[in-house]
Order: structure tokens, then C-alpha cells, then sequence
């Protein structure tokens, strides 16, 4: 199986990389310049590039990759990425070439699944345990709602939660920390909060990546996954002034109050 590096973007992007000794596709390019670079230090050769939606800090690297290497472009079948060369959205027909990646230099397939909110048509690749999620999950945290209503994230959301608890999970930010102590407002009795905080405050002293996450441990700490939490239902009622009838809801008040965190 090949295996993840992330490389480094801007402020806080990772774009990640698949790869063996000889190939490599990367998810989510924003900028070319660190990805060619990467290349060239490992002698890798391009094979495809994934895009889960169409913000520029995500698609802004593909022309200039396209220029060295003529390699298939995947991404969201609804959204405005000129440089797509394969649209694709989820399908429940696992042979559906609209509702997969195959990379055949790793055998590797990644299913599409559809999770919009962030933008209207993210989407995710999922396959071999691996998550790549863009902008919708983030350790210990989800995506602004440019694009797409609080019921569409929390079914997005919710559809990624039910993957298995071992699923690595690689989204686009290094956001995790600021994340953890929002959620620590959130949940403060969380103690799997607790210990996880103590584990990446030591992780950013060196500098080091917080991800992957697990699907596993966002459920466990996450609130945005934890929005049926009596003590997250309670403190996103007092935040909003009134009580909340249902998730959704709740989910609603704890973005706009993580907004203005």
C-alpha cells in the first residue's frame, strides 16, 4: 500500500501526498511550488491530482502541475474547477467511474461520498482506511457554511461519522488546537477532550502535524459530532439564549458561536 506525507501550504494547508518509491498523487494542491519541489527531492512522478472542492487554497496548484505532468485531475462534479479532467459525485453503483478515483499505480480506489455545506458540492474520498475530507471535518472541529445550510453539514457530518472508528482522517487545515480549546468550552467535562489537548499542545511544540485523527476519536471529542451530548445541548442553549429542540439546531449554535470564538 503506498503511504500519506503531508506537505505544508501557505499559513496552515496540508496537501497531502500519496506515494510509493516511484509515484505520487496529492489531494487538495493549493499551491504547486512545495508539491514540485517535494517531487523532485523524492524523485517521484505525478500521477494524478484530487480535489475535494473548489476553494483556491485547495485547486490553486493544478495549472502549474498540469504543466509538468499531464495527469488526470479528479474533483467535484458540481463545482467550477476548470481544470477537472474527471466530474465526480457518490454512487451507490460501486462500479460507477463518476463515483471513484482509481489511481491504478497504487490499485488504489477512493470512493466519492457528497458532503456539502462547506461549498455546495464537496466532496470526500474514502478507501484502504483513509478519509480525505477537505474542508467539512477537521480534528476536533468542521468547516465554515460559505455555501451550504446547517442541516446540509450536519448530514455531511454525520454520513462521515458513520464510517469505521479506525478511519484516518486527513482534512486541509492545522487547525486542531485552536479547535480543541473551543470544544473544551463546549464540553469542558469531556475528559477524552482533556487528554487529547495535553497530546497536541506537545505535538505543535515540535513543530509536528496533529493529524491523521480517527473517525473514532472526533465521535469522542468533536462537538460537532456530539451534538445529542446533554452537557453540549445545555451550554449551546445558554450560548444561544433559548432551548434547542434538536441537533440540527444545536449544530447551528455551536458554528455560529465557534464564528465569533
Amino acid at each position: 500500500m503506498p503511504h500519506i506525507v503531508a506537505i505544508r501550504a501557505f499559513t496552515d494547508n496540508y496537501i497531502w501526498v500519496i506515494r510509493d518509491h516511484y509515484h505520487a498523487a496529492v489531494v487538495d494542491p493549493g499551491d504547486a511550488a512545495p508539491v514540485l519541489d517535494y517531487l523532485r527531492q523524492e524523485s517521484l512522478k505525478l500521477v494524478a491530482i484530487l480535489n475535494t472542492h473548489h476553494h483556491n487554497d485547495h485547486v490553486g496548484g493544478n495549472a502549474a502541475l498540469l504543466r509538468d505532468y499531464a495527469v488526470p485531475v479528479y474533483g467535484p462534479a458540481g463545482e467550477p474547477i476548470p481544470t477537472l479532467t474527471h466530474r465526480l459525485k457518490e454512487s451507490n453503483d460501486r462500479e460507477s467511474e463518476e463515483g471513484c478515483a482509481y489511481i491504478s499505480e497504487f490499485a488504489l480506489s477512493l470512493r466519492v461520498l457528497d458532503i456539502p455545506g462547506h461549498t455546495a458540492g464537496h466532496i470526500a474520498y474514502y478507501g484502504a482506511n483513509m478519509l480525505f475530507c477537505g474542508d467539512t471535518l477537521f480534528a476536533c472541529g468542521c468547516g465554515k457554511l460559505f455555501e451550504g445550510t446547517a442541516k446540509e453539514m450536519a448530514d455531511s457530518l454525520q454520513k462521515l461519522a458513520d464510517l469505521p472508528n479506525e478511519t484516518l482522517v486527513y482534512c486541509g487545515h492545522e487547525y486542531t488546537l485552536n479547535n480543541i480549546r473551543f470544544a473544551r468550552v463546549v464540553e469542558p467535562s469531556n475528559q477524552a477532550l482533556i487528554e487529547r489537548e495535553a497530546a497536541v499542545e506537545k505535538l505543535r511544540k515540535q513543530s509536528l502535524p496533529t493529524l491523521p485523527s480517527t473517525i473514532g476519536l472526533e465521535k469522542a471529542t468533536n462537538p460537532f459530532l456530539r451534538c445529542q451530548q446533554p452537557e453540549i445541548i445545555k451550554n449551546a442553549s445558554n450560548y444561544a439564549g433559548e432551548p434547542l429542540p434538536d441537533p440540527v439546531s444545536v449544530f447551528a449554535a455551536i458554528r455560529n458561536w465557534k464564528n465569533h470564538f
